[in-house]
Parts: structure tokens; C-alpha cells; sequence
């Protein structure tokens, strides 16, 4: 009798035990993973993923038609530890009935208070005073020296009133916001009701809003949609946040916008490329906070999320294609996440 071939399930950086454990506990698995923290050298990982069953990546690894050519016919599944797939050459794995499984809303909560840090920091200017505090520039009281923004009965835009940018607007209500405008690709009266919230046109947004929070996710649609002359309809006074997408935004007219003046401040917690190098021109403004992603992983985030991707592939190598045919076209969703963890992940 021939023995039985384990699946192999190739995943692309160093994860805490638990994913893996949970992984090997549901199914029979011969795991393989890219033992560091740095990403993964594009020729390591053809010659990781040759063969495989399964791939488990990040945001950061780019699969496109040449790494699945060089995976080959086994590759059955691939499960990405992110909310967003815009990394994924989704229409070449569709062609191939490669099943696709993500996680959305388990950092949702985690985002949305990644944002209020991010208003909060830049509309009162605190880097900015811990180093004059650090340097020496503190030397008296003066009734305009380093005075910020107020969230108290102000505008705020939002791009992209889905789960993330839902959150932000309810964490904001505590602060006294006046008026909540959205934009998106059509309006969501019941969403916005709870806030609300006026749909405008994206000119209106920038016009109109004291402080603007990006939040929607990257497309053709999107792909640089704040540049230059949405940064010279906003307000002088205006505080720019994106936590979405770093392509999102031409970074060229942002750093315009915020030397000239022509914008008060901007927190980012995505760039093109991540991380910026350090003498990019953004990271020399003194209104521009940059963020590491890293603050966002905490492990409360970290830990449902690589459950929840082991927990994926899991279920798409061990269910029948029949059961799960109408949900493997493009990205897995969110309606049987449930299901996953009820069935492969061990209480």
C-alpha cells in the first residue's frame, strides 16, 4: 500500500506557533515557512511555493502570473494574513480555481483607533511638542504658540464609509463632530444614517471638510485620487489621515500641499514604498506624522488573524469543491468565517 502524500502548505515569513499549530492540528499538512521577518526573496519563493497545495502570504507578496506558473498545478489555495487583496492577480488565480480566502474586519477596530491617534496627533500637533519640549523650545507661555485643530464641531469627510471607515465615525461622536460628510461609490443611507451622514462628490468632501480620513479601498477608481487638485480644494486649516492604501494618494502633491501651506497637516499610516526611505521629503515636514505599521499589528489583531487564515486554508484543502464552488471564484467571504472556526480551529 502506497503511502499518503501530505498536502504542503508553503507560507511566505516567520509566524507565531499558533497559526501553524492550528493549521497541522485540522489537517494533514506538511508545512514549509520562510524563517525570517524580512520578506521573502522572490526566487526563495518559487522555489517554496514549487509544488505546494497551499500558500499562505501577506500583504507584502506580490503572486502575479509568474509565481503561479512556477507553483504549478498543485496549488489549490492560497489564504492572505490582510484585509485587502490588491495584491493578488485575482483574475489569473480565478482562471486557475485557485480558492481565495482573506480577513476582513478582524483589524477593524484596531484601524479605527489607529485613525483617532492619527487625527488626534496631527490636529494637536504633538510631535511637533514633544521636540520643541526636547529642544529646548518651550521657554514660556504664548497665547499662539502651538495651537492645533479642534474636533469639537467640526466637518469631517470620510472616503469610504465601509466597515473600517463606519468605526472611525463612531469613535468620533464623543468629540462634539458637527457634521459627517462620506463619499464612495454610491451612497449607503442605511450605514449612514447612524451618523448623519451626508453622500457628497469628492470635490464637495475636500472642500468641506475640516478633517478628511481615507478609508476606502485601492481600485483603478481610487488609484491616486488625492492629488493635486484635490489637496487645492481642501481648507488651509484642513488635517489630511489615510489609513487605507498608500497608491491612494500621489505623494509628490501631498508634500506640495503640505510645504506650501496649502494644507494644516496629514497623518499617514500607508506610503508607496513601505517603508519611505528616510530621506524622502515627506519624513523632512514637521506637519506630515508618519506611522509604522507595526503599531497596528498589535497581537490582539495579529492572533484572530492568523487563526482565522490557517483556519481558511484549512477548509479550502479539505472540503470537497462542490460544497464550497459558488464561494472560490474570487475572494473568500466573510459569511463563513464562522463556519471556519466552528469547524477546524480547536477550542
Amino acid at each position: 500500500m502506497r503511502p499518503v502524500r501530505l498536502m504542503k502548505v508553503f507560507i511566505t515569513r516567520r509566524i507565531p506557533p499558533e497559526g501553524i499549530a492550528a493549521l497541522t492540528r485540522a489537517a494533514d499538512c506538511e508545512v514549509e515557512q520562510w524563517d525570517s521577518d524580512e520578506p521573502i526573496p522572490d526566487k526563495e519563493l518559487e522555489r517554496g511555493l514549487a509544488g505546494a497545495h497551499g500558500l499562505l502570504c501577506l500583504l507584502s507578496d506580490r503572486v502575479d502570473k509568474r509565481l503561479l506558473d512556477a507553483a504549478g498545478a498543485n496549488l489549490k489555495v492560497i489564504s492572505t494574513l490582510s484585509v485587502g487583496v490588491d495584491h493578488l492577480a485575482l483574475d489569473e488565480i480565478k482562471k486557475r480555481g485557485i480558492r481565495v480566502g482573506y480577513t476582513p474586519d478582524v483589524l477593524t477596530d484596531t484601524t479605527a483607533e489607529l485613525a483617532m491617534s492619527l487625527l488626534l496627533t496631527t490636529c494637536r500637533r504633538l510631535p511637533e511638542a514633544i521636540e520643541e519640549v526636547k529642544n529646548g523650545g518651550w521657554t514660556t507661555w504664548k497665547p499662539l504658540w502651538m495651537c492645533g485643530y479642534g474636533l469639537t464641531q467640526s466637518t469631517v469627510g470620510i472616503i469610504g464609509l465601509g466597515r473600517i471607515g463606519q468605526a472611525i465615525a463612531r469613535r468620533l461622536k464623543p468629540f462634539g463632530v458637527q457634521r459627517y460628510l462620506y463619499t464612495g461609490r454610491q451612497p449607503r443611507p442605511e450605514e449612514a444614517a447612524e451618523f448623519q451622514a451626508e453622500f457628497v462628490s469628492v470635490p464637495q468632501l475636500a472642500a468641506q471638510s475640516d478633517f478628511i480620513v481615507v478609508a476606502c479601498s485601492l481600485t483603478p477608481a481610487t488609484r491616486g485620487l488625492c492629488n493635486k487638485d484635490f489637496f487645492q480644494k481642501m481648507k488651509k486649516t484642513a488635517v489630511f489621515v489615510n489609513i487605507s492604501r498608500g497608491d491612494v494618494v500621489n505623494q509628490d502633491d501631498l508634500y506640495q500641499a503640505l510645504a506650501s501651506g496649502q494644507i494644516a497637516a496629514a497623518g499617514l499610516d500607508v506610503t508607496t514604498p513601505e517603508p519611505l526611505p528616510t530621506n524622502h521629503p515627506l519624513l523632512t515636514l514637521k506637519n506630515c506624522g508618519k506611522n509604522s505599521q507595526r503599531v497596528l499589528l498589535q497581537w490582539s489583531g495579529v492572533g484572530p488573524r492568523l487563526l482565522l487564515t490557517s483556519s481558511q486554508m484549512t477548509l479550502m484543502l479539505t472540503v470537497p469543491r462542490p460544497h464550497l464552488e459558488n464561494y472560490c471564484l474570487s475572494v473568500f467571504p466573510f459569511c463563513l468565517f464562522s463556519y471556519l472556526v466552528n469547524n477546524f480551529v480547536p477550542s
